[in-house]
């Protein structure tokens, strides 16, 4: 299962209409199937006329765990990666309207395009670090993952 954090970059939740300085984060989820690998191609979602593309951190969680201390939660950290979150925007902004859950609007097969993982054996725990989407060449997201917002 992927689950996510919701509106972790301050730009994102402004160009939401949300205040990142007064919102705690929330959280949502995708089934493991919507994972793609990169490079692969991706046919145009069904039911819908507005799809949105967001870059994220990926954090690849070594082993299960319940109730694990902060101090402890990076020794179940397997690796890092870059994803993009592909989201059905008008079937989310329905769902959003009605009061409902926006899993069709997220959830979907292939919504969760994804690079290679980096271990943490490898590269450690970053802190800083470029992550860039670019669609036909031209760059459409650029942010730094000290940008977030919830670490």
């Amino acid at each position: 299962r992927i689950l996510c954090v919701g509106r972790n970059y301050a730009a994102h939740a402004r160009e939401m209409g949300q205040d990142p300085e007064r919102e705690p984060p929330f959280f949502f989820s995708k089934p493991a199937d919507a994972v793609v690998d990169t490079g692969v191609d991706i046919p145009f979602p069904s039911m819908t006329h507005d799809l949105h593309h967001e870059i994220e951190l990926v954090v690849a969680i070594a082993g299960g765990g319940a109730d694990i201390a902060v101090d402890q939660a990076l020794a179940h950290v397997f690796g890092y990666g870059v994803g993009v979150d592909l989201t059905r925007r008008d079937l989310q902004a329905e769902a959003k309207d009605r009061g409902r859950p926006w899993d069709f609007a997220k959830g979907f097969d292939r919504s969760a395009p994804m690079g290679p993982l980096a271990p943490v054996a490898r590269i450690g725990h970053p802190d800083k670090a470029a992550i860039h989407l670019s669609v036909n060449g031209q760059t459409r997201q650029s942010a730094d993952i000290s940008d977030m917002i919830w670490s």
